[in-house]
């Protein structure tokens, strides 16, 4: 199964939208979803501090603050042919 990373930090109100709008694509396109808060490693904070809420495959970053849906959607796509 294909696994999402949302980088995110507690409080954040668009990491919380961003994590909503990613779970409920999940049912239709069957990914898991992990959730790292970058306050929990000094590197993951210095690297997005600011920059959050950002979702990845892998080193692949795919959005950051607001979900591209169609741009998330292709790439679930391509990795479903794949």
């Amino acid at each position: 199964m294909l696994t999402l990373t949302l980088y995110h930090r507690e409080g954040c109100h668009l990491c919380d939208d961003m994590q909503a709008a990613v779970a409920a694509l999940q049912p239709e396109y069957q990914f898991a979803l992990q959730l790292v808060d970058i306050d929990a490693d000094e590197l993951l904070r210095l690297r997005y501090n600011d920059k959050i809420p950002v979702l990845a495959l892998g080193e692949q970053e795919i959005c950051r603050y607001h979900l591209k849906q169609a741009e998330l959607i292709a790439v679930l796509k391509q990795h479903a042919i794949s």
